[in-house]
Parts: C-alpha cells; sequence; structure tokens
C-alpha cells in the first residue's frame, strides 16, 4: 500500500516538474515533459518503494 502511495507521489512531483520545464517553451512542450517527468516518477517510486521493500 505505501508503495503505490510512492508511485503516486512521485508520478505527481515528477509530472508537476516536467510541467515547469515545459511551460517555458509552449504548451504541447509542456505535456510532452508533463509524462515523461510522470514516468520517471513512477520508476522512482517504484525503485525506491522496491529498496526498502515498502
Amino acid at each position: 500500500m505505501l508503495g503505490k502511495l510512492l508511485y503516486l507521489i512521485g508520478a505527481t512531483v515528477g509530472g508537476a516538474i516536467g510541467w515547469w520545464a515545459g511551460n517555458f517553451v509552449g504548451f504541447m512542450t509542456a505535456f510532452f515533459l508533463s509524462t515523461i517527468g510522470s514516468g520517471f516518477g513512477i520508476w522512482a517510486g517504484k525503485r525506491l518503494s522496491d529498496q526498502y521493500d515498502l
């Protein structure tokens, strides 16, 4: 259960960072980088969850 929460937090933070970075260029760039950031956040949350056996 805690692992899924880490996935959600990772996706939210990663997506927000991607959106913030892409918003300087334009809407579609923000959307694209937000998607990439969300994927990276999910990966980081899974890795953290696996490392600590949550």
